[in-house]
């Protein structure tokens, strides 16, 4: 049995679109993509890892420094090891307006997570676990979100393109989850309910060709 963790924010999660700030709910968790993911996968154990609001690196003034996905990476390999795979897809809180990062920042905070998978001792072995890196969808500024993500909708278009550029520099395989869902239009942010079997399909295709047994 290998295992794969996914590691993300509220998408991840499982989050459904919000209605109003502070009323948000989650879907079934077998209605999730990471749920429907593992019974793509058999023969690996899939371990659901998303934080809602989780960052890249940045400890968030506002919602907690606790949201730092850089701080709290080490912790969660260590406990899940031996770690076979890391599918990471984070960046889209790294779009609030309170960050002021760009694309290209994004990306590079993204190598840095993944080089810190890889210095982890944490795969079989102690080795490094694999890494399939993932662009999140490109936001809308719409609905209660809209003003906590004001100028990141623009960044967001440019968003695939440098995560591919990172993913080539750094040799692990890439996916585009924007080429595959979208975000709702009730918030511009989380995923609608057809998103979730749309997304398990593209990653078990994605682990199945890039991590054969």
């Amino acid at each position: 049995m290998r295992t794969l963790l996914l590691y993300g924010d509220s998408n991840t999660h499982g989050t459904m679109p919000m209605q109003g700030l502070g009323v948000s709910g989650r879907f079934p968790r077998d209605d999730r993509w990471p749920g429907r993911l593992a019974k793509l996968l058999p023969g690996w154990e899939v371990i659901a890892e998303g934080h809602p609001g989780r960052t890249t690196l940045h400890d968030d003034p506002v919602e907690g420094a606790h949201r730092n996905g850089l701080t709290v990476l080490p912790a969660i390999l260590e406990s899940h090891r031996p770690v076979d795979v890391v599918l990471l897809m984070l960046g889209t809180n790294d779009l609030k307006a309170r960050f002021s990062v760009t694309a290209s920042d994004i990306a590079l905070s993204l190598e840095r997570l993944v080089r810190v998978i890889r210095a982890s001792e944490a795969g079989p072995g102690r080795g490094a676990p694999g890494v399939l890196l993932v662009a999140p969808p490109p936001i809308v500024e719409v609905g209660c979100l809209a003003g906590m993500f004001a100028g990141g909708a623009a960044k967001s278009q440019a968003l695939a393109a440098e995560i591919r550029a990172a993913a080539t520099r750094l040799d692990v395989p890439f996916l585009d989850a924007g080429a595959v869902v979208r975000v709702s239009p009730i918030d511009g942010i989380h995923y609608d309910p057809e998103a979730n079997p749309a997304l398990a399909e593209a990653f078990a295709v994605a682990i199945r060709q890039n991590f054969p047994g």
